[in-house]
């Protein structure tokens, strides 16, 4: 896929986020994209909205695309996250047996994939995928930080 492809779906994914921190969420925001780089599904959290504590982006995606499919197998399918996934989204990642993930901003807090649990560097995680943290970086942290210096300030 080309590099402007990544960018494309990065940026879907960063209007998702945008979108959830108007209805009040965590801005995060998803985008499932399968073997022919066509967007199957883009998602925001919503939390919130469905009083769900599973409703991240990520899984939002993955449900809508496997829905789609009528699989829960995501096989050659790739996602963009705006936030590196926590525990929960990282292993459902790993169930779905997505082949990659690209990702924006890292998470030392939260994250599940090079912070706290590193989910997929246990070995009985059932499937890897190629990771790609850093794309968009920058503007996802700033998604992020805007939201809360709001918060704070209210």
């Amino acid at each position: 896929m080309a590099p402007q492809a990544h960018v494309g779906h990065m940026e879907l994914a960063l209007e998702e986020a945008r979108a959830a921190a108007l209805r009040g969420e965590v801005p995060v925001g998803a985008v499932l994209v399968n073997p022919v780089g066509l967007v199957v599904a883009r998602a925001g959290n919503r939390t919130r909205e469905l009083s769900d504590p599973s409703a991240h982006a990520e899984m939002l995606v993955i449900r809508t695309g496997a829905a789609a499919l009528g699989s829960e197998r995501l096989i050659d399918h790739d996602l963009y996250v705006t936030l590196e996934p926590c525990p929960m989204c990282a292993a459902v990642i790993s169930y779905a047996r997505i082949r990659r993930l690209y990702y924006g901003a890292s998470d030392p807090k939260s994250g599940g994939v090079e912070h706290g649990p590193r989910v997929f560097n246990h070995a009985t995680c059932h499937h890897r995928p190629d990771v790609y943290p850093g794309l968009g970086e920058v503007e996802a942290r700033d998604v992020l930080t805007d939201f809360f210096a709001e918060r704070r300030a209210e």
